[in-house]
């Protein structure tokens, strides 16, 4: 059984990308190519189609229709979208604590290196996207969630 993510893994998702990322950056920023909002932006068509998936889902398991009949999604296809929302809690959160440890490291360093300042929007539209992506994960895990059974009635005799 799958059990919902806990806030705290993922926090130390971005506590840990956030260091790697500042360190990587501190060392060889010289290197990086110019990051473009495009570029930052990337997670954002996924966050999107998992937020969609997750009120198709709702919906379908509010109308009783899992199951192997037509117009019914597939039990299995429920826990595929739930593993997918996992994984994506996972990339999101570590997406968002890189980008978040390359900003901690240009924005100070904007006044002194062109580049820096140019690399901002981009690094800024990536914590969104990474940030968007967690919270349409987050929504989608809650969606495929199996609703509550109903109390057994006690047996009468």
């Amino acid at each position: 059984m799958l059990k919902p993510t806990r806030l705290l893994d993922l926090a130390l998702n971005v506590v840990l990308a956030a260091a790697v990322a500042w360190i990587g950056t501190r060392v060889a920023y010289s290197a990086f190519p110019p990051i473009s909002v495009a570029a930052g932006a990337s997670l954002l068509p996924v966050a999107a189609l998992e937020a969609v998936l997750g009120f198709a889902i709702k919906a379908k398991i509010a109308d009783d229709k899992v199951g192997d009949g037509p117009g019914e999604v597939h039990p299995i296809n429920v826990a595929r979208l739930a593993a997918l929302a996992k994984a994506s809690l996972q990339v999101g959160s570590l997406a968002a604590g890189a980008w978040l440890g390359f900003l901690l490291w240009v924005l100070p360093q904007r006044a002194t290196v062109t580049a820096a300042a140019s690399d901002t929007p981009g690094a800024v539209a990536g914590l969104l996207a990474g940030s968007a992506l967690v919270a349409a994960a987050f929504w989608l895990e809650y969606c495929c969630r199996a609703p509550e059974d109903p109390p057994d009635e006690p047996a009468t005799t």
